[in-house]
């Protein structure tokens, strides 16, 4: 086979490949990398005690908030003598709401430093920590009549769900084989997806939604951390940190025989091979500065976290929060509106679920670039639909298709791919920060949207879904011309491809 020929400049950057580099898994060995039980059991225990919990935290809010609020203004009557104006009251609760993102934006900037210092693994155990001192804060709250409680309780989960978004793709990514990374690094996206419906359901004023039991809807999800932190004994540290980072290759070895099996020999010394040339690479920057001040890393940082950011800033959350108003125009009831947005929920969670076969069978350039441009389309014709509504008959059943089509394409690629693209653009010491940045890019600008959006609605009207539209268009353009195709290739390969920056030929 002959050698893979790179830019002069990055032949001077990045070692040239040895032998196990240069040959493809179905070369280099006959064995074929499965699931394994442990793999198995990590994939789906993390996948639902943190990323599940995450989104249940960010769906379960919304159905019982006129409830909460009441709550809030009587308690801060009993303890403190005082009642809110409508103003005030909206300001409390804009306060409850956002601090989950605060948290979230700590969380993810802290995740690298958390993941570099003490492991993927314990980052995971942490996380379930801070969800279950949230859940006790949230269970109680309401017998301790304190509104502070439920303020720390929003911010604990907000760091908690930080932590879970920047490190969980990192995780399944570095113990699962090369040939089921892509299917690996969208569980995290399908289990936000799903806790967001499962959050939505368990707020319903059928289930915990009420006056009496909100404070149980809120906790709920503790079910779910018990029962999947229960076997976290069993998990393997990744393989990848313990080789690279810390420098254990026997400790790295021995967690690669229970991932893959005693009998999977030559697959073992295969990814052990590629870790020895990715421990020998000259990139071993780690710390945030490091990462910021090396300009070979500069495109693939900026790739992930306009993918991250851009996610946010498509207008998926807005199109949820506009949605059940949508619904109310096409002549549904409030309650009936409230059912249909959550069938939009499970539609998207639906969508999200073939994900994982999407990832192991389809390349992530053009699953991006086609959801991208259908997302754009859709979003503009929403608002072109929204603008006519009151004009024309049909257009509110239109503008519901649209939102639904929206909801259909976001899920092939602008959903899932974010969460796990910088695992696949990044070599294991700079990848803990690049997570983290777009994991904090992602919370950031899903803040700026819970703040800005219904400003800018009532100024805008329907023209709020064009600036969302033009996202979608920018980061197809820049998937189009800047975003190598990562599936089946170690990141030890793509790395090259994007070290000179803008200046890089990808195709």
């Amino acid at each position: 086979m002959a050698n893979k020929s790179y830019p002069a400049e990055s032949q001077q950057l990045y070692p040239q490949p040895t032998r196990v580099e240069l040959l493809s898994p179905q070369t280099e060995t006959n064995q074929k990398p499965g699931w394994s039980k442990l793999l198995l059991l990590v994939a789906f225990a993390t996948t639902f005690g943190g990323a599940v919990s995450t989104g249940y935290c960010i769906g379960v809010i919304n159905a019982p908030s006129k409830l909460m609020k009441i709550w809030c203004n009587q308690t801060l009557h009993d303890n403190y003598g005082s009642n809110l104006s409508e103003t005030g009251l909206d300001l409390l609760w804009s306060s409850i709401v956002s601090v989950f993102l605060v948290g979230g934006a700590i969380g993810s900037l802290g995740g690298a430093g958390a993941a570099n210092k003490f492991g993927r693994k314990a980052c995971y155990l942490i996380c379930g920590a801070l969800f279950s001192v949230g859940a006790v804060l949230f269970f109680f709250c309401r017998a301790a009549n304190s509104v502070e409680m439920l303020l720390i309780g929003r911010f604990i989960v907000g760091l908690a769900s930080g932590l879970v978004t920047a490190t969980l793709p990192m995780y399944l990514s570095e113990v699962a084989p090369l040939a089921l990374r892509g299917t690996l690094g969208v569980f995290c996206a399908v289990g936000v997806t799903g806790g967001v419906v499962v959050g939505q359901v368990c707020s319903l004023a059928d289930v915990f939604g009420t006056a009496d039991l909100w404070h149980y809807a809120l906790s709920a999800y503790m079910g779910l951390i018990i029962v999947c932190y229960l076997p976290s004994y069993l998990f393997p540290e990744s393989p990848k940190f313990l080789y690279i980072v810390k420098g254990n290759r026997a400790a790295a070895k021995r967690e690669l025989q229970r991932l893959r099996g005693e009998d999977a020999e030559e697959l073992i010394a295969q990814e052990l091979a590629e870790m020895e040339a990715e421990a020998n690479a000259k990139v071993q920057t780690s710390s945030f500065c490091d990462v910021l001040r090396d300009s070979r890393l500069l495109l693939p940082l900026v790739i992930v976290c306009c993918f991250h950011g851009g996610q946010q800033l498509s207008g998926i959350n807005a199109i949820f929060y506009y949605s059940v108003s949508i619904f109310e125009k096409a002549g549904l009831s409030t309650v009936n509106a409230q059912w249909a947005n959550l069938g939009a929920g499970c539609l998207n969670l639906a969508i999200s679920l073939l994900g994982p076969w999407l990832m192991a069978y389809c390349n992530r350039r053009t699953l991006m670039m086609f959801s991208c441009a259908m997302c754009s389309v859709f979003l503009f014709t929403i608002a072109f639909v929204l603008y006519y509504i009151d004009f024309v008959s049909w257009f509110a059943i239109a503008c519901i298709c649209c939102i639904m089509g929206y909801i259909f394409f976001y899920q092939f690629g602008l959903g899932p791919i974010p969460y796990f693209i910088g695992s696949e653009l990044f070599e294991v010491a700079p990848r803990s920060v690049a997570m983290s940045m777009g994991s904090l890019a992602s919370w950031t600008c899903n803040f700026i949207i819970g703040i800005s959006f219904p400003s800018l609605q009532n100024a805008w009207g329907a023209f709020v879904f064009l600036p969302f539209s033009i996202t979608c268009v920018l980061l197809c353009l820049l998937t189009k011309f800047y975003l190598p195709e990562t599936r089946g290739r170690d990141p030890s390969e793509v790395a090259p491809l994007v070290s000179n920056g803008f200046r890089s030929k990808v195709k």
